[in-house]
């Protein structure tokens, strides 16, 4: 293979590991960029590098999965 292109499987793994139904997932929903030969899907290195960067979390974005906690009081 041409070291520009990844397969499906090598692409859900570049993601992080992510599964095939995913990975399609994401084409569908137009997050991900892929190219179609024939039945076979092939991704950029390119492609997957920018949408890696696009999914890094910011610090503080969190918040509202983990509010911050109030302190616990000594028990008695």
């Amino acid at each position: 293979m041409e070291a520009g292109w990844l397969s499906s499987d090598e692409a859900a793994e570049a993601i992080g590991g992510v599964t095939k139904p995913t990975l399609y997932r994401l084409v569908r929903d137009g997050e991900l960029a892929a190219h179609k030969a024939g039945r076979v899907f092939r991704f950029r290195r390119e492609d997957i590098a920018d949408y890696v960067e696009r999914s890094r979390v910011q610090p503080g974005s969190l918040e509202h999965l983990m509010p911050k906690s109030t302190p616990r009081r000594p028990p008695g």
